[in-house]
């Protein structure tokens, strides 16, 4: 039997000394917290032996939170598979930018295509109790990862349904529509490396520029809109004139391009206009 600081020890050097104290506080059913205050604290040899494996795994370029099966977003700590994107905190400015267009004090309807995990869907229905939130998704193994985060968080303001994109949302339409899509190109380098080899690339590239899922959704989103109805969509870091352009080119208003907090075009949004 060891100790809690010989593992931590063991994984120096080959994985971030966080990620190591995650993972071993995830074995032990502690935080880590917990962990660094109780470094003697004595580790079967079972455990150590599953933290050895995970240590290997993440050494390898697996995403931690596929090896805990947790990410956190927004409030909420959220689960997460090979299945679903790993929600990413950039994304929480997209979360923001829509639920600054979003009555806190009044009834509305929300979609958000391609809701992997449910992170956009969950933080904005539990923002805006008063929403009635619909997200899509193709991957029907995403859409059960997402329905049990609803259903742990409590959140019955709602509704999951299956198809691409805007194809589930047949004759209705909604005051706001927000998304992140893929948007990587297909033959972008990054793809093979790191964390991105491990996440489904269906939901991380799209097509030769990757802008084919963000101009299926521009070309779709009005006929889903009430008048004065939003589209937000996240993008890659260079892709904020193109972005605008296909806003701009189909007849949105307000067009616009949010920064993250690292000053890069992240979030781009249009206002559909009235008949």
């Amino acid at each position: 039997m060891t100790t809690a600081a010989a593992c931590l020890r063991l994984a120096r050097g080959r994985i971030e000394p966080g990620e190591a104290a995650l993972l071993l506080a995830h074995l032990l059913g502690r935080d880590r917290g917990w962990l660094y205050a109780h470094g003697d604290a004595a580790v079967p040899a079972e455990a150590a032996g599953r933290f050895e494996a995970l240590v290997a795994r993440r050494a390898a370029g697996e995403p931690v939170a596929y090896l805990v099966g947790r990410r956190g977003f927004w409030r909420f700590d959220l689960a997460v598979t090979p299945d679903t994107l790993v929600p990413r905190p950039e994304t929480e400015l997209l979360v923001e930018l829509a639920l600054a267009r979003i009555p806190a004090d009044a009834a509305a309807r929300v979609a958000d295509l391609g809701t992997g995990s449910g992170a956009i869907a969950l933080a904005i229905a539990f923002e805006r109790p008063r929403a009635a939130v619909v997200a899509t998704d193709r991957s029907a193994a995403a859409l059960e990862v997402a329905r049990g985060n609803a259903e742990a968080l409590g959140l019955g303001n709602v509704a999951f349904r299956a198809g691409d994109w805007l194809q589930p949302l047949a004759g209705e339409r909604f005051d706001a529509i927000a998304s992140n899509p893929p948007y990587i190109a297909d033959g972008d380098a990054h793809l093979r490396e790191g964390d991105l080899r491990f996440e489904p690339r269906g939901a991380l590239a799209s097509g030769a520029d990757g802008l084919d899922a963000i101009r299926a959704i521009v070309r779709d989103a009005p006929a889903h809109l009430h008048p004065g109805g939003w589209l937000l969509f996240e993008h890659g870091w260079d892709q904020g004139d193109a972005a605008r352009a296909l806003l701009c080119d189909g007849g949105f208003a307000e067009v616009d391009t949010q920064r993250d907090l690292e000053g890069r075009d992240r979030v781009t949004l249009g206002r559909a206009r009235s008949p």
